[in-house]
């Protein structure tokens, strides 16, 4: 995948019309702009590479929620190398407040919390306004299955939002012509794979359901996720669930103190997973956490599993 920054830059452009205000849709939300915003924070590093790839840095004031739990990559640091991490997890009130913020990209389980503190209502009277990640809806109103179109529209609203529509056009554009040539050059089986998206937890495995990116990405690639009747984007279900499903293949989310060898060995040297087609046949691919979330890198995501699927 060529890389992300570079796209941006070559991407840049000066804007000579003036910015006449907008609204966009937000999950069940419409969200008015009278100007881009100026002093921008996201959270989470898929949102964060969101509006990197978009050319935004310079419209933010830091970020929040990465160095609690995961780690940057030399592409990544390269992106945010000026801009303070304001929280290491999820920012309080005060932290986006006493940065002056007047725009901040999360989403539910993405730096806000149903009832939490930090919320767009509770933001409002702070003037600081919210953009939530699409594929989070499922936490507080109906929505469709999982799709690479959230994170394309995504990309649109922020586009839309901060007065680069042209760049975000040309990216998404770019990137769904991308996946379409990939999809028409891979050769896949005649069933679709039965995958298994392993998160984390030994008692009760953490997996994605119906709408989790991971489940359009398995799909794209040729898969199917054994879990996309669960009706949640991620939870726990039982190992029981997954042992009678018997994937072919394990997907593992790598991030945190758990390194994705431990997760495979852990089920290879388990007993009760002795059967599953994926452990006899020892079939895992892993996916870096900012690969398995809505953002820049999931057309390679879908590339990455696709080789695995189907080049055994």
């Amino acid at each position: 995948m060529k890389n992300i920054l570079l796209t941006a830059l070559y991407l840049t452009f000066s804007a000579n019309i003036a910015f006449s205000g907008t609204a966009v849709q937000s999950c069940n939300r419409t969200v008015t702009f009278e100007s881009p915003p100026e002093r921008a924070i996201s959270n989470d590093v898929n949102l964060t590479e969101m509006m990197l790839v978009l050319g935004l840095a310079d419209r933010m004031v830091g970020y929040t929620g990465i160095s609690g739990w995961k780690t940057l990559d030399s592409e990544m640091r390269s992106g945010v190398k000026e801009l303070p991490e304001l929280s290491a997890k999820y920012p309080t009130k005060e932290v986006l407040v006493g940065a002056d913020a007047d725009f901040f990209f999360a989403g539910w389980n993405y730096g806000m919390k149903v009832g939490g503190e930090v919320t767009p209502e509770t933001l409002d009277p702070f003037g600081i306004k919210v953009y939530e990640l699409t594929e989070s809806c499922s936490h507080i109103m109906d929505k469709n299955k999982a799709s690479i179109a959230d994170m394309y529209s995504d990309l649109l609203n922020l586009g839309t939002i901060f007065d680069v529509e042209d760049r975000a056009q040309a990216l998404v554009a770019g990137y769904k012509k991308e996946l379409e040539n990939f999809r028409a050059s891979i050769k896949t089986g005649d069933e679709k794979l039965r995958v298994f998206v392993y998160d984390s937890g030994e008692d009760a495995p953490f997996t994605a359901g119906r709408y989790a990116m991971p489940t359009a990405l398995i799909e794209a690639a040729g898969g199917h996720n054994i879990m996309d009747d669960f009706e949640k984007s991620w939870g726990t279900v039982t190992w029981e669930e997954v042992v009678e499903r018997d994937p072919q293949v394990v997907v593992i989310v790598n991030y945190g103190d758990v390194t994705a060898e431990q997760k495979q060995n852990y089920m290879m040297s388990n007993p009760a997973f002795a059967n599953l087609a994926a452990v006899q046949n020892a079939r895992f691919v892993t996916l870096e956490y900012v690969e398995a979330t809505p953002g820049p890198r999931n057309i390679q995501a879908v590339k990455n599993l696709a080789d695995a699927f189907w080049d055994k």
